[in-house]
């Protein structure tokens, strides 16, 4: 109803006699009202709220109404800035992929509730169907627009928890996923489901002359290098990347333009290298729970079957002089013409390679090439002896307390009125200039170092803009978030599983009464800890 500003949604289902009747429970309706001159409200109204039903799939949650979608209508009504990067699902039908989206996400809907990794299963599980819905409308287009009719087959190097490879092969595509390390998960998908335990080093060895399309999703340090083995494995092979962490050819990317985000700038260099490789490289964004939705991928080549030569000793070329040259970085956005730049990559190295870099060429195409390791290093500090840990701890927490003269902050519990001392806040380096060598050195050796290990001990400590501050437990304001179940169930299975800090060590307490504290005030209040008996089980 334009005249009146609103929209109104009438979900319509469909009866075993094929007539259509409208849900009244889930109608509901948006609404735009002029307040005065430049001001406007906008809003949501559900006439039966006592009567909604959800089902997370076609049906969304009241809340998420209210509180999510409210909030995004009003932010991309009045901003104005423009993207640096393509308008989400650009290249694929938007009415086919809505729809294959919904039935594989009730389809395997069931994952969420048995994923056996530690990792959040809504985010994965999701993420994986929208990837694999986007790659069958793809795939599906490609097949039309090339007279197939045989499925397309593919794989997908590193591939993880494997999910995606399991949707993929049970939607018809023959295919394969090759990780460097085993998932827990990979027992439950079933013989259909084709996973390989295999480090991939780029070189000969790791082709694929019988495969339509290789996968890189998040495939980290192998993301630079799968339009290469996807151009040397056949002049037909497709890939298909998703970047999320910054590797190059041999170790991590490094930033060369100021000018652009980091990730703008390695997607620009991941296009590059398929347009090096001879790809028409295309770029869309997807539409998945993540920061890093940017794709690339390569469909076409630029040059005939007669050039593979050629374009085979120009990706050497590229290869090496990425590591024996500074590459001249030039604002190479996606769509430029491969023919008019192909050749100026990095001027002046072209007879600048390496003897022992051309011998190992047929075979290791990149000598000093880490792949990562079968068993994933712990360095988040989680490994440190508690002893150490809590030393740590407990010098930060004295330091914080005794900096500076201390300040009073009210505490009302049981009617009495008490000062507890909060301490005063410290930026990271003032704190590390008071820890000895010997205990930086230690914590320098883990990811994150000092910060990580405050941040880990979050009962005791509040990192906020690089500033360390002693928590006040009476501030903590409860989630505006519904917790998923797993997380309720856990905190609700952590509650009085663990000494409190304050009760032990701060000169004042606990600035909260036993009862609100979530942490056990003396050995008494100790509760066996739920989640260590179910791990023994």
């Amino acid at each position: 109803d334009v005249y009146n500003g609103t929209v109104t949604f009438l979900p319509l289902e469909e009866s075993s006699q094929g007539k259509y009747q409208i849900k009244k429970c889930n109608i509901y309706q948006i609404q735009l009202t002029h307040i005065k001159d430049e001001e406007w409200s906008v809003s949501i109204v559900a006439p039966f709220p006592e009567d909604w039903f959800s089902d997370g799939i076609a049906y969304p949650k009241l809340a998420w109404l209210g509180n999510e979608l409210l909030s995004k209508l009003a932010k991309w009504a009045v901003e104005q800035r423009s993207s640096e990067f393509k308008s989400t699902l650009s290249l694929i039908s938007v009415a086919k992929y809505s729809k294959v989206y919904q039935e594989l996400k009730e389809k395997y809907k069931e994952m969420v509730k048995v994923w056996p990794e530690v990792t959040d299963p809504e985010k994965f599980v999701y993420e994986d169907v929208a990837i694999a819905t986007y790659l069958l409308i793809l795939w599906e287009e490609e097949r039309q627009e090339k007279g197939l009719t045989k499925k397309q087959s593919f794989v997908d190097l590193g591939c993880g928890n494997g999910l995606l490879v399991h949707i993929l092969n049970n939607e018809g595509h023959s295919g394969r996923g090759i990780d460097v390390r085993r998932r827990k998960i990979w027992d439950m998908y079933g013989p259909e489901t084709h996973l390989e335990e295999s480090t991939i080093t780029p070189g000969d060895s790791h082709l694929f002359p019988d495969t339509d399309w290789l996968i890189g999703n998040h495939s980290d340090e192998l993301t630079p290098w799968i339009p290469v083995i996807a151009a040397r494995s056949s002049y037909s092979c497709c890939y298909f990347v998703l970047p999320c962490c910054f590797f190059d050819f041999r170790g991590k990317y490094r930033r060369r333009q100021s000018k652009k985000t980091q990730y703008r700038e390695y997607l620009d260099f991941v296009a590059q290298v398929g347009f090096v490789c001879g790809f028409h490289v295309e770029e869309d964004c997807l539409r998945i729970p993540s920061t890093k939705r940017v794709c690339l991928i390569g469909k076409t080549r630029t040059y005939s079957p007669t050039e593979c030569a050629l374009i085979d000793k120009q990706i050497t070329q590229y290869i090496s002089n990425r590591q024996i040259c500074a590459v001249v970085t030039c604002d190479r956005r996606v769509g430029f013409n491969h023919k008019d730049h192909s050749d100026d990559v990095c001027k002046g190295a072209d007879s600048e390679l390496p003897e022992n870099e051309t011998e190992t060429a047929g075979t290791i195409w990149m000598p000093g090439f880490q792949p990562r390791e079968k068993v994933e290093q712990i360095r988040n500090c989680a490994s440190l002896p508690r002893d150490f840990v809590d030393d740590v701890v407990l010098n930060v927490a004295n330091l914080l307390l005794n900096s500076t003269p201390q300040k009073s902050c009210s505490n009302m519990h049981g009617g009495n009125t008490n000062t507890w001392n909060h301490g005063e806040s410290l930026s990271l380096k003032e704190v590390a200039e008071h820890l000895s060598k010997e205990t930086l050195k230690r914590l320098k050796s883990e990811y994150g170092g000092l910060q990580t290990l405050l941040k880990n001990n979050h009962q005791v400590f509040e990192v906020l803009n690089g500033r360390v501050h002693i928590r006040d437990w009476r501030k903590e304001k409860p989630s505006r978030k519904t917790k998923p179940e797993v997380k309720r169930r856990l905190s609700a299975e952590a509650f009085k599983t663990r000494l409190c800090w304050f009760f032990i060590h701060h000169p004042d307490g606990c600035s909260l009464p036993s009862e609100s504290c979530p942490y056990a005030h003396g050995t008494e209040e100790l509760r066996q800890s739920q989640i260590i008996k179910k791990k023994k089980n």
